[in-house]
């Protein structure tokens, strides 16, 4: 069966945000964190950000996270969430980013049913992941090259996602999320933890926010830790916790997303 009869209706699926979205933030939290929510879900179709992004003190680009309408994937209901990533002109001389990546979690929230990346620049990719729950097994493919599946626990969601699962969580300073991760050929346990509450100001507006750090390493790993690129995310402490600030580090420096725009 080829990949357009699996997916109904998707639009073309798309470095900076894949280290970002593997930490990126279920129905297997720990028990510190099956207090997933049984509220209203905080977000909806139309909502999107808009940021500002910076490289030290040099402005690099912009980058878009979006909520777009519903999508049936295999007769199953799913959200359907939407990156985009892009380095300014000056940048592209030393850095080029032109990136997007779907993600299409089943409406409950409880695990991810569809995964895809696009990017084009110093390393393009054509990536999709599909998620085969009957096996538990997660399948990467780039350019149309598969590799060999992975093994996936219940509730494993990819990258992106993450930011809508972590808003999902009354948030509260110590407390630390799990949350098993897959970018289709690893996965990855994701500990986010909530380390303080903190002031942060963006063009004079001040924001009252949870400071969350994510720690990853390989599930499958026995020994120590992968490095990850170090990771910082501040959500709004009310009752959207929008990601207003982004910081993450790169092979050639930090990058800061700063949120500039809102609609929702």
């Amino acid at each position: 069966m080829n990949r357009s009869s699996h997916l109904s209706g998707l639009s073309r699926s798309p470095k900076i945000f894949a280290a970002l979205l593997l930490m990126t933030l279920s129905a297997s939290f720990s028990p510190c964190s099956t207090k997933a929510a049984t509220k209203e879900v905080p977000f909806r179709s139309g909502e999107k950000f808009i940021y500002r992004t910076s490289w030290g003190m040099i402005p690099a680009g912009d980058a878009a996270i979006e909520v777009l309408p519903f999508k049936i994937y295999n007769g199953v209901r799913t959200y359907h969430f939407v990156m985009e990533t892009r380095t300014n002109a000056a940048l592209d001389l030393i850095y080029k980013i032109r990136e997007r990546q779907d993600s299409y979690p089943d409406v409950h929230m409880s695990r991810t049913l569809y995964y895809s990346k696009k990017s084009a620049g110093e390393h393009p990719r054509d990536v999709v992941v599909t998620f085969d729950w009957e096996k538990m097994t997660a399948t990467y493919t780039n350019f149309g090259q598969t590799e060999t599946p992975v093994s996936i626990k219940a509730g494993t969601f990819d990258p992106l996602s993450l930011f809508f699962v972590i808003r999902l969580h009354t948030l509260k300073g110590g407390e630390v999320l799990e949350i098993p991760v897959t970018d289709g050929k690893k996965l990855i346990a994701t500990k986010a933890r909530v380390a303080r509450r903190e002031k942060v100001v963006i063009d004079g507006k001040p924001y009252d926010t949870y400071l969350i750090i994510p720690e990853m390493e390989r599930l499958d790993k026995v020994f120590g830790k992968e490095r990850e690129p170090d990771m910082k995310i501040w959500f709004t402490a009310d009752e959207k916790k929008l990601p207003v600030k982004i910081q993450t580090k790169v092979a050639v420096g930090s990058f800061v997303f700063e949120l500039i725009s809102v609609t929702d």
